[in-house]
């Protein structure tokens, strides 16, 4: 018996006229429909009137899922892959599934379609030429620690989504950790109504959400490291800078959020040594 095929079928992340023609052609063709949230599928199925079966397939029920569909696949089935908004894989548990067809043999084919994170680099106004995609940082801990450091030396432009709810606070340790003066661009809301874009440092874009309350999901597009301006000082050099700097009167936080932007230290590393001095 021949295989089935597994499409990864791209879907508007807002307005519903970037859908493609191949995309509703191959919605309205296959045998089934494996979709993340089969209720928000459904009101693009209704529009487009495609009447093809859904499934669904999302985070909590994939492991179980994942096999059904396998099966499906192996006796002949033709099934599409879509998520709530985008890419199906990226940022998304359709990438289990896209390693399980191929480690089955089964040809996956790509539709492609709308996605957050390019729609954001293209009007950010910072480097397209090399970029990376953070998606979702860790929400807290040891982890999150980790991921910030790592990406305060990255010198590419990065890609990260984030909820309205923990915003201010990732834009908070953005500030801390990569400084008060980077750049980034803000998308809210991708191709719907309330669209809209802010072009900030850090700093501007901690004081506007000081003021405003976050609504809706966002695309933050932030810019690489400059590699000229990091200094490469020992320990005992940057506790040097440090007595010069707070001998001028410049508080200790100050001090070392200041020496954080040309060291490959973090603000807290850099803080721990100016208490080293005392």
């Amino acid at each position: 018996m021949r295989k089935g095929t597994l499409y990864l079928v791209g879907t508007p992340i807002g307005n519903l006229e970037d859908m493609t023609f191949r995309a509703i052609k191959t919605l309205k063709t296959v045998d089934l429909i494996a979709a993340e949230d089969t209720r928000h599928t459904g009101k693009l199925l209704h529009h487009y009137e495609i009447e093809t079966p859904q499934i669904s397939y999302h985070e909590h029920n994939r492991k179980q899922r994942e096999q059904e569909i396998i099966e499906s696949l192996q006796q002949g089935k033709i099934i599409a892959l879509v998520t709530d908004a985008g890419m199906p894989a990226i940022s998304d548990p359709g990438y289990d599934l896209v390693k399980a067809c191929l480690a089955a043999k089964i040809s996956v084919v790509p539709i492609p379609g709308v996605t957050a994170a390019i729609t954001a680099l293209a009007v950010s106004g910072l480097s397209t030429n090399r970029f990376v995609f953070e998606g979702f940082l860790p929400v807290k801990g040891k982890a999150r620690e980790e991921r910030l450091q790592a990406i305060k030396q990255e010198t590419r432009t990065m890609i990260l989504y984030e909820s309205p709810h923990k915003l201010k606070a990732t834009l908070q340790d953005l500030g801390e950790f990569l400084g008060i003066d980077r750049a980034l661009m803000l998308g809210r809301e991708l191709t719907k109504f309330y669209e809209s874009f802010h072009y900030f440092t850090c700093e501007e874009a901690i004081n506007y959400y000081t003021e405003k309350t976050p609504k809706g999901e966002y695309t933050l597009v932030v810019s690489g490291r400059e590699e000229s301006r990091e200094l490469n000082l020992s320990s005992e050099e940057i506790k040097g800078e440090l007595r010069q700097l707070l001998a001028q009167g410049i508080p200790r936080s100050q001090a070392s959020r200041q020496l954080a932007k040309l060291t490959s230290l973090s603000r807290q590393e850099i803080y721990q040594l100016s208490m080293e001095l005392e």
